[in-house]
Protein backbone atom coordinates (compact mmCIF):
# COMPACT_ATOMS: atom_id res chain seq x y z
CA UNK A 1 0.00 0.00 0.00
CA UNK A 2 1.07 3.67 -0.90
CA UNK A 3 1.67 6.52 1.87
CA UNK A 4 -0.33 9.47 -0.03
CA UNK A 5 0.52 12.97 0.61
CA UNK A 6 -2.57 14.75 1.77
CA UNK A 7 -3.04 18.84 1.98
CA UNK A 8 -5.70 20.07 4.27
CA UNK A 9 -7.23 23.28 3.16
CA UNK A 10 -9.71 24.83 5.59
CA UNK A 11 -11.24 27.99 7.44
CA UNK A 12 -11.56 27.44 10.80
CA UNK A 13 -12.44 24.25 12.53
CA UNK A 14 -14.77 22.38 10.01
CA UNK A 15 -17.29 19.99 10.90
CA UNK A 16 -16.61 17.46 8.06
CA UNK A 17 -14.33 17.35 5.21
CA UNK A 18 -14.43 16.82 1.23
CA UNK A 19 -11.47 14.40 0.74
CA UNK A 20 -10.86 15.35 -3.57
CA UNK A 21 -8.42 13.64 -5.78
CA UNK A 22 -7.49 14.29 -9.40
CA UNK A 23 -6.93 12.69 -12.16
CA UNK A 24 -3.94 10.63 -14.07
CA UNK A 25 -0.81 12.85 -14.53
CA UNK A 26 -1.93 15.20 -12.17
CA UNK A 27 -1.81 15.90 -8.50
CA UNK A 28 -4.08 17.21 -5.35
CA UNK A 29 -2.41 20.80 -6.06
CA UNK A 30 -3.98 20.99 -9.15
CA UNK A 31 -7.47 21.60 -7.34
CA UNK A 32 -6.13 23.87 -4.40
CA UNK A 33 -8.04 27.16 -6.10
CA UNK A 34 -11.00 25.33 -6.40
CA UNK A 35 -10.76 23.75 -2.37
CA UNK A 36 -9.90 27.36 -1.24
CA UNK A 37 -12.69 28.85 -2.71
CA UNK A 38 -15.29 25.63 -1.57
CA UNK A 39 -14.60 26.64 1.67
CA UNK A 40 -14.93 30.30 1.50
CA UNK A 41 -18.19 29.58 0.28
CA UNK A 42 -18.79 26.40 3.28
CA UNK A 43 -16.90 27.64 5.88
CA UNK A 44 -18.30 24.36 7.56
CA UNK A 45 -16.70 22.32 5.31
CA UNK A 46 -12.59 21.47 4.80
CA UNK A 47 -11.08 20.02 1.88
CA UNK A 48 -8.04 16.97 2.12
CA UNK A 49 -6.15 17.42 -1.37
CA UNK A 50 -4.58 13.72 -1.96
CA UNK A 51 -1.70 13.21 -4.40
CA UNK A 52 -2.76 9.08 -5.56
CA UNK A 53 0.11 6.60 -5.66
CA UNK A 54 2.58 7.55 -8.61
CA UNK A 55 1.51 11.19 -8.34
CA UNK A 56 2.85 14.27 -6.78
CA UNK A 57 4.11 13.91 -3.55
CA UNK A 58 2.62 10.27 -3.25
CA UNK A 59 4.85 7.28 -2.89
CA UNK A 60 4.86 4.68 -5.73
CA UNK A 61 3.69 1.64 -3.92
CA UNK A 62 4.30 -1.60 -5.23
CA UNK A 63 2.52 -3.13 -8.29
CA UNK A 64 0.12 -4.62 -9.73
CA UNK A 65 -0.48 -0.28 -10.37
CA UNK A 66 -4.07 -0.65 -10.63
CA UNK A 67 -8.16 0.55 -9.79
CA UNK A 68 -8.22 -0.85 -7.02
CA UNK A 69 -4.79 -0.67 -5.50
CA UNK A 70 -4.99 3.62 -5.42
CA UNK A 71 -8.80 2.65 -3.87
CA UNK A 72 -7.66 0.49 -0.97
CA UNK A 73 -4.59 3.15 -0.60
CA UNK A 74 -7.27 6.10 -0.55
CA UNK A 75 -9.71 4.19 2.19
CA UNK A 76 -6.13 4.18 4.38
CA UNK A 77 -7.03 7.73 4.50
CA UNK A 78 -10.09 8.26 5.18
CA UNK A 79 -11.20 8.94 8.46
CA UNK A 80 -14.49 9.51 10.45
CA UNK A 81 -14.38 12.98 9.50
CA UNK A 82 -14.47 12.90 6.31
CA UNK A 83 -18.16 13.14 4.96
CA UNK A 84 -17.72 13.23 1.17
CA UNK A 85 -15.11 11.60 -1.31
CA UNK A 86 -14.35 13.21 -5.09
CA UNK A 87 -12.01 12.34 -8.04
CA UNK A 88 -11.37 13.76 -11.53
CA UNK A 89 -11.40 11.40 -14.56
CA UNK A 90 -9.15 8.69 -13.35
CA UNK A 91 -9.56 9.71 -9.66
CA UNK A 92 -13.11 10.12 -10.45
CA UNK A 93 -12.86 5.93 -11.22
CA UNK A 94 -10.57 5.47 -8.10
CA UNK A 95 -13.05 7.01 -5.89
CA UNK A 96 -15.88 5.04 -7.14
CA UNK A 97 -13.86 2.04 -6.16
CA UNK A 98 -13.48 3.30 -2.96
CA UNK A 99 -17.23 3.45 -2.77
CA UNK A 100 -17.26 -0.02 -2.12
CA UNK A 101 -15.03 0.14 1.09
CA UNK A 102 -16.01 3.48 2.06
CA UNK A 103 -17.66 3.82 5.72
CA UNK A 104 -21.01 4.72 6.43
CA UNK A 105 -20.04 8.07 7.13
CA UNK A 106 -19.53 8.65 3.66
CA UNK A 107 -22.51 10.62 2.48
CA UNK A 108 -21.33 11.19 -1.07
CA UNK A 109 -18.96 10.19 -3.89
CA UNK A 110 -17.99 12.40 -6.50
CA UNK A 111 -17.01 11.32 -10.11
CA UNK A 112 -15.95 14.81 -12.53
CA UNK A 113 -16.10 13.50 -16.01
CA UNK A 114 -15.35 10.04 -15.53
CA UNK A 115 -16.82 6.77 -16.48
CA UNK A 116 -18.12 3.38 -14.60
CA UNK A 117 -17.66 1.74 -17.64
CA UNK A 118 -14.79 -0.61 -18.77
CA UNK A 119 -13.67 0.30 -22.73
CA UNK A 120 -11.81 0.56 -25.30
CA UNK A 121 -9.49 3.54 -25.25
CA UNK A 122 -9.23 4.94 -28.79
CA UNK A 123 -9.40 8.51 -29.13
CA UNK A 124 -9.03 9.12 -25.73
CA UNK A 125 -7.04 12.56 -25.30
CA UNK A 126 -5.98 11.38 -22.28
CA UNK A 127 -4.13 8.72 -23.90
CA UNK A 128 -3.03 11.22 -26.77
CA UNK A 129 -1.54 13.10 -24.02
CA UNK A 130 0.44 9.70 -22.65
CA UNK A 131 1.55 9.26 -26.46
CA UNK A 132 3.03 12.47 -26.68
CA UNK A 133 5.20 12.19 -23.08
CA UNK A 134 6.59 8.85 -24.22
CA UNK A 135 7.72 10.82 -27.76
CA UNK A 136 9.13 13.63 -25.57
CA UNK A 137 12.21 13.92 -23.90
CA UNK A 138 12.29 13.35 -20.19
CA UNK A 139 15.00 16.10 -19.96
CA UNK A 140 14.21 19.53 -20.39
CA UNK A 141 16.53 22.84 -19.75
CA UNK A 142 13.84 24.84 -19.20
CA UNK A 143 10.36 24.18 -18.45
CA UNK A 144 8.77 26.67 -21.09
CA UNK A 145 10.61 24.34 -23.64
CA UNK A 146 8.18 21.61 -22.60
CA UNK A 147 5.30 23.54 -22.53
CA UNK A 148 6.20 24.70 -26.05
CA UNK A 149 6.32 21.61 -27.40
CA UNK A 150 3.09 20.25 -26.10
CA UNK A 151 1.42 23.30 -27.14
CA UNK A 152 3.12 22.79 -30.95
CA UNK A 153 1.46 19.08 -31.17
CA UNK A 154 -1.64 21.28 -30.58
CA UNK A 155 -2.71 20.73 -26.69
CA UNK A 156 -3.94 23.60 -25.38
CA UNK A 157 -1.31 26.08 -23.21
CA UNK A 158 -3.61 25.84 -20.25
CA UNK A 159 -3.59 22.09 -20.60
CA UNK A 160 0.73 21.97 -21.43
CA UNK A 161 0.96 24.28 -18.44
CA UNK A 162 -0.38 21.97 -15.88
CA UNK A 163 1.78 18.95 -17.22
CA UNK A 164 4.37 21.18 -17.13
CA UNK A 165 4.26 21.09 -13.18
CA UNK A 166 5.55 17.56 -13.60
CA UNK A 167 8.65 18.29 -14.99
CA UNK A 168 11.00 19.47 -12.06
CA UNK A 169 13.95 19.33 -10.29
CA UNK A 170 15.72 16.13 -9.71
CA UNK A 171 18.62 15.24 -7.37
CA UNK A 172 21.03 16.66 -9.88
CA UNK A 173 18.98 20.04 -10.45
CA UNK A 174 18.17 18.75 -14.04
CA UNK A 175 14.60 19.36 -14.63
CA UNK A 176 13.33 16.20 -15.93
CA UNK A 177 9.47 15.03 -16.03
CA UNK A 178 8.94 13.27 -12.64
CA UNK A 179 5.85 10.28 -14.39
CA UNK A 180 6.58 6.74 -14.37
CA UNK A 181 5.32 6.68 -17.77
CA UNK A 182 4.84 2.60 -17.77
CA UNK A 183 3.53 2.94 -14.52
CA UNK A 184 1.03 5.46 -16.01
CA UNK A 185 0.04 3.32 -18.88
CA UNK A 186 -0.52 0.31 -16.51
CA UNK A 187 -2.78 2.89 -14.11
CA UNK A 188 -4.63 3.55 -17.76
CA UNK A 189 -5.22 0.19 -18.91
CA UNK A 190 -6.89 -0.85 -15.41
CA UNK A 191 -8.67 2.13 -15.62
CA UNK A 192 -10.20 1.42 -19.56
CA UNK A 193 -10.41 -2.14 -18.43
CA UNK A 194 -12.73 -1.90 -14.91
CA UNK A 195 -16.09 -2.09 -14.66
CA UNK A 196 -17.98 -0.83 -11.75
CA UNK A 197 -21.64 0.26 -12.46
CA UNK A 198 -22.12 -2.68 -10.19
CA UNK A 199 -21.03 -0.38 -7.35
CA UNK A 200 -22.39 2.90 -9.09
CA UNK A 201 -25.96 1.28 -8.70
CA UNK A 202 -25.74 -0.11 -5.18
CA UNK A 203 -28.30 1.78 -3.64
CA UNK A 204 -26.81 0.06 -0.30
CA UNK A 205 -22.98 1.45 -0.39
CA UNK A 206 -22.40 4.70 1.69
CA UNK A 207 -24.23 7.94 0.30
CA UNK A 208 -25.20 9.04 -2.65
CA UNK A 209 -23.13 9.34 -6.15
CA UNK A 210 -23.06 12.64 -7.91
CA UNK A 211 -21.52 12.28 -11.54
CA UNK A 212 -20.72 15.36 -13.32
CA UNK A 213 -20.07 15.31 -16.57
CA UNK A 214 -18.12 17.75 -18.90
CA UNK A 215 -20.70 18.31 -21.92
CA UNK A 216 -18.17 18.40 -24.31
CA UNK A 217 -15.68 15.44 -23.27
CA UNK A 218 -16.87 11.88 -24.76
CA UNK A 219 -15.51 10.24 -21.37
CA UNK A 220 -19.34 9.64 -20.51
CA UNK A 221 -20.08 8.43 -23.45
CA UNK A 222 -23.91 8.57 -24.73
CA UNK A 223 -24.25 5.02 -23.78
CA UNK A 224 -23.15 5.98 -20.31
CA UNK A 225 -25.96 8.74 -20.52
CA UNK A 226 -28.41 6.87 -21.19
CA UNK A 227 -27.80 4.15 -18.57
CA UNK A 228 -27.31 7.15 -15.99
CA UNK A 229 -30.64 8.46 -17.22
CA UNK A 230 -32.52 5.24 -15.32
CA UNK A 231 -30.14 5.16 -12.74
CA UNK A 232 -31.30 4.39 -8.96
CA UNK A 233 -32.18 7.53 -6.89
CA UNK A 234 -29.32 7.65 -5.52
CA UNK A 235 -27.29 8.67 -8.30
CA UNK A 236 -27.59 12.51 -9.41
CA UNK A 237 -26.13 13.66 -12.77
CA UNK A 238 -25.19 17.08 -12.97
CA UNK A 239 -23.54 19.22 -16.31
CA UNK A 240 -21.10 21.18 -16.95
CA UNK A 241 -20.48 23.58 -20.42
CA UNK A 242 -16.64 22.07 -20.52
CA UNK A 243 -14.25 19.55 -21.90
CA UNK A 244 -13.12 17.06 -20.32
CA UNK A 245 -10.51 18.79 -18.48
CA UNK A 246 -13.08 21.11 -16.30
CA UNK A 247 -11.11 22.08 -13.49
CA UNK A 248 -9.30 24.04 -15.72
CA UNK A 249 -11.51 25.00 -18.42
CA UNK A 250 -14.51 25.40 -15.70
CA UNK A 251 -13.37 26.19 -12.44
CA UNK A 252 -16.50 28.60 -11.45
CA UNK A 253 -18.61 25.87 -12.31
CA UNK A 254 -16.98 23.34 -10.51
CA UNK A 255 -16.92 25.41 -7.38
CA UNK A 256 -20.59 26.38 -7.49
CA UNK A 257 -21.71 22.45 -8.12
CA UNK A 258 -19.87 21.17 -5.01
CA UNK A 259 -20.89 24.63 -2.72
CA UNK A 260 -24.47 23.45 -3.88
CA UNK A 261 -24.72 20.34 -3.39
CA UNK A 262 -22.86 19.63 -0.50
CA UNK A 263 -24.50 18.35 2.20
CA UNK A 264 -25.60 20.94 4.77
CA UNK A 265 -27.23 19.53 7.74
CA UNK A 266 -24.32 18.59 10.37
CA UNK A 267 -24.35 16.01 12.95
Amino acid sequence: MAQLYQERIARGEPRRWLLLTHGIYGAGSNWRGIARKVVERRPEWGVILVDLRLHGRSEAGEPPHTVQACAEDLRAVITGEVAAIAGHSFGGKVVLATRALAPATVLQTWMFDSSPSARAPEDSSVVRVLELMERLPRTWDKRDDFVAAVVGEGHALALAQWLAMNVVPDATGALVNRLDLAAMRALLDSYYATDLWDVAFDAALPGSLEVVIADRSHTVSEVDRARLATAPPHVHVHHIDAGHWLHIEAPATVVESLVQTLPTALS
